[in-house]
């Protein structure tokens, strides 16, 4: 991106980088074996945090520039994506058709509250045409009805996005020997192993849905052919699918009680959709001695709270479970 036009971007939004690294003090068991510091991409900004400005900021430039009539993209009822997009269109004055899954018109979620304050058109669908969101078909009938439309995908990841995400590893401030990030729909993920190249960082992923072969297929499809890989120990990166808890958006009053104890005594923020399974994973592994001794391991934290809004604590949870 042109420099210029990149700070005038990120001015006009409010982004603050680059995010910090900070040093984490845990009580875990065999932490003393490694250290652990944390990348505060949820500092970026309190509504367009983490990964969704990564993912964003070099498709919203050109957009800024040449506007769209719309930007349509897609997710659920607590997406942080949607909700990143939806504020930036809002400050761009650009119409935002948000594709829903799922009926939230008689229970609006605050995500979703928000993105109707903002002027963003909803369009409820159920899972059936959710479901054809990658197909040309569909995209295709979706630009018939939004003429002249720019259609972002899920989670905002495509090839544009990864430029962003690899800016991550060009602003930090020492070398890591693992750089550990959730995974969703692999965008991410993939942004992170550009930024490693011709680096002796490894990569890992805790993925936050089911589906392990699935999950590296969505990575692998972002990277060139030399880059792509299959599950295996000795892989530059890895992605580890033992701490989803179900699958996408699936939680446990344990995992819950996990994000408010780590919030104690931290003071970060986490919810259980992302940035808390990966923390959970990140204990476990250190726990189980997973990592050499003496590794550095730089955690990054995605922002996107929207997974935490309205949520209820783990004693209401536990209450709820005995009533069930």
């Amino acid at each position: 991106m042109p420099a210029t036009m990149t700070s005038r971007l990120t001015e006009k939004l409010g982004i603050q980088l680059p995010s910090a690294e900070q040093k984490l003090i845990l009580n875990w068991k065999n932490d003393h074996a490694v250290s652990v510091w944390i990348k505060r991409d949820d500092l970026i900004h309190p509504i367009i945090s983490g990964n969704k400005w990564r993912k964003l900021s070099k498709t919203l430039l050109s957009s800024a520039q040449s506007p769209p009539a719309n930007i349509i993209s897609f997710g659920g009822g607590h997406s942080n994506h949607l909700h990143a997009l939806g504020f930036c269109c809002h400050k761009l004055e650009i119409p935002l058709v948000a594709i829903i899954r799922g009926d939230y018109s008689q229970h609006m979620t605050p995500m979703l509250n928000d993105l109707k304050r903002w002027g963003a058109t909803i369009e409820w669908v159920n899972k059936v045409t959710y479901a054809q969101r990658t197909e040309a078909s569909y995209l295709e009938h979706l630009k018939g009805r939004h003429p002249n439309s720019l259609i972002i995908p899920e989670g905002g990841s495509h090839f544009e996005a990864l430029d962003g995400v690899a800016s991550i590893v060009t602003e930090l401030t020492q070398e890591y020997d693992v750089i550990i990030a959730p995974v969703a729909s692999g965008g991410t993920l993939a942004g992170l192993i550009q930024g490693v190249q011709n680096k002796p960082s490894k990569v890992l992923g805790i993925g936050v849905l089911k589906g392990h072969d699935y999950l590296y297929q969505l990575v692998n499809q972002f990277l060139p052919k030399q880059g792509k890989q299959q599950p295996s120990e000795q892989a530059a990166w890895q992605i580890n699918s033992d701490f989803h808890f179900g699958g996408y958006a699936k939680t446990t009053p344990e995992l819950v009680t996990f994000c408010e104890q780590f919030e104690q005594d931290t003071h970060i923020a986490l919810e259980p959709i992302y940035s808390g399974k990966l923390f959970w994973g990140l204990r476990h592994l250190i726990e189980n001695n997973h990592f050499p001794q003496g590794s550095k391991i730089l955690a990054l934290h995605t922002g996107g709270l929207q997974g935490k809004r309205g949520q209820q604590p783990a004693k209401t949870i536990r209450k709820q479970d005995a009533m069930d």
